[in-house]
């Protein structure tokens, strides 16, 4: 099946999820499982749309990647609660268990991963994922669809995060990375406080730091960029300064509350 026929199977409508598990994620943040019934599957990389309603008719809507990528109905998202939100604090402090969701997608064309198939002959590029935050959901999706598939595929992935406390996936990142029969190298670039014992001090990614914990230009990976905006934008300045294809960037922004 070649990756064209994969996207136009997926498309895009309203559909009703059920909320089956909301847990703490990270402090701030929550994970949630929805059940979707019509859901059409997604690719890695996809997001969807979550529509509330308010009791007047007022409508908010924000865009919240998707942290799982199977032929499924059930759809994992972890939502960081922000301050002065209109959607993300109803869905950290007052969801529960049964409520009832109106979310739209599968969405997303450019910013989709997929394992080789038959179509694609030989096996593809390394691929160097990038994130910071909770930039890391539709990359973890990537990771993880990399390991479920066995793709043989090298992957790298730079996790930049404030403390071990806030890293999303912990758990689930080391699994992908034990029972994957593939590369998957993950470094993880702690902002604020890193763990005892950890090799190097806090700090921010810079030109250096990424030029030592990603693929090099002369392998000539697909690169999967995804975070706040200024973090976007610098790394991928210094992606390209590096010598790096931009044709072979794919980044994606987040702000949205």
């Amino acid at each position: 099946m070649k990756v064209t026929d994969r996207i136009a199977v997926h498309r895009a409508a309203w559909h009703t999820a059920t909320v089956v598990e909301t847990v703490p994620e990270t402090p701030g943040s929550r994970r949630l499982v929805l059940d979707v019934p019509t859901w059409p599957g997604n690719d890695a990389g996809a997001h969807l749309d979550i529509r509330l309603t308010a009791p007047d008719g007022y409508q908010a809507s924000r865009a919240y990647s998707i942290a799982s990528a199977v032929e499924a109905t059930r759809l994992t998202l972890v939502v960081d609660r922000l301050e002065y939100g209109e959607v993300s604090p109803f869905l950290v402090d007052e969801l529960r268990v049964g409520d009832q969701l109106e979310v739209h997608g599968p969405l997303g064309r450019f910013f989709l991963w997929h394992p080789p198939t038959e179509g694609d002959g030989a096996q593809l590029p390394p691929v160097q994922l990038i994130g910071a935050g909770s930039g890391i959901v539709p990359l973890f999706a990537m990771a993880a669809a990399h390991a479920a598939w066995g793709d043989m595929t090298r992957f790298r992935l730079l996790y930049s995060v404030r403390d071990p406390e806030h890293v999303f996936f912990r758990k689930e990142l080391a699994e992908a990375a034990k029972r994957c029969p593939g590369p998957l190298e993950i470094d993880f670039i702690y902002t604020r406080e890193a763990p005892d014992g950890w090799p190097t001090a806090p700090g921010r990614v810079t030109r250096d730091v990424l030029a030592s914990h990603s693929i090099p230009p002369s392998e000539m990976p697909r690169i999967y960029l995804c975070g706040p905006t200024p973090f976007v934008e610098m790394v991928s300045m210094w992606l390209v300064e590096a010598g790096h294809d931009p044709a072979q960037i794919r980044a994606e922004r987040f702000g949205g509350a």
